[in-house]
């Protein structure tokens, strides 16, 4: 197992590489630059400006030395927030958006796995219907919708919750959270039923029950563990996108996280902060495949390293 880690960390070094060359190839192709939306910099400070974040040299040479801040783990400074680096932002933002993305995912894994195994168990009653229109809801309307009509009910109606805004607060962060979670709710609620459906039809279960193996052992200790691949597979890469992927969530609430900064440096053309946080997002996900490779493994031995 420890071997196979080190040989998905070194094989995604290359992976990761071309995910940086990408990004950063790409930004320099969208019309315009970091300081061309100031009309009251005369040309003369726009091209000192340019001088002093190395922007006049070829492309292939800033890309160069950009690699090389990288190898000292060196983001570059920002050029919108002119008295801030990269990392500095990052390090403040970050912890918000892995907060809020936990909880979330804490909150869809709890809730789908308990709605996907209730739904499998009685299937075509109430309860499975009751768990599938839960699914569609999640599925069918975005967060940019569902966002402000809760919003709406919970903050202006109801007068319960806080409408947006960050004091680290438990109300503050519930219905950030709950969004975040309702589309993840879904589709693991949908694994968990198809998943346990399949699985209780085998014949390593229908052997446990002809031994006499009582009806709740059968299901927890045979037939979850066998249902639980699918969902794992699918928890470690919507972990990472959830963690990373708030920026809607982030944008309707208020909420102080990174997905804030990469709006913000995308429309502002602020290279070096679009490049350090795309960068996080792909190395998250790429540690979040590893994580769940080896997590299939423990889960099923039959799962092969090689």
């Amino acid at each position: 197992m420890l071997a196979f880690s080190i040989r998905r960390i070194i094989g995604a070094i290359p992976t990761l590489f071309v995910l940086i060359a990408i990004s950063f190839f790409v930004m320099r192709l969208a019309p315009g630059g970091p300081f061309s939306a100031n009309r009251k910099l005369t040309e003369a400070i726009i091209a000192n400006l340019n001088k002093a974040y190395h922007l006049d040299e070829p492309v292939w040479m800033q890309f160069g030395r950009y690699l090389w801040g990288l190898l000292h783990f060196d983001f570059g400074p920002s050029m919108k927030y002119r008295d801030f680096s990269v990392t500095e932002l990052i390090v403040h933002g970050f912890p918000v958006s892995l907060e809020v993305g936990f909880w979330a995912m804490i909150l869809a894994t709890v809730v789908g796995i308990a709605l996907g195994i209730a739904g499998a168990l009685r299937r075509n009653g109430a309860t499975d219907f009751s768990a599938g229109a839960i699914a569609m809801i999640g599925i069918a309307i975005p967060t940019f919708v569902i966002g402000p009509l809760l919003q709406i009910f919970f903050g202006l109606k109801l007068g319960w919750l806080p409408v947006a805004g960050w004091d680290g607060s438990l109300n503050a962060k519930i219905l950030p959270i709950v969004v975040l979670a309702l589309p993840n709710i879904a589709y693991i609620s949908r694994l968990t039923r198809g998943s346990m459906i399949e699985t209780l039809r085998t014949n390593y279960v229908r052997t446990a029950r002809a031994k006499g193996i009582g009806a709740r052992r059968v299901i927890w200790k045979q037939a979850l563990t066998g249902a639980m691949l699918p969902v794992v597979a699918y928890l470690g890469p919507a972990t990472a996108i959830t963690v990373t992927g708030s920026v809607i969530v982030e944008q309707i609430f208020g909420i102080p996280g990174i997905g804030r900064y990469f709006v913000e440096g995308a429309a502002n053309r602020d290279y070096p902060l679009v490049m350090g946080v795309t960068i996080l997002y792909g190395g998250i996900v790429i540690l979040a495949n590893i994580v769940t490779d080896v997590a299939r493994g423990i889960i099923d031995p039959k799962v092969s390293y090689e």
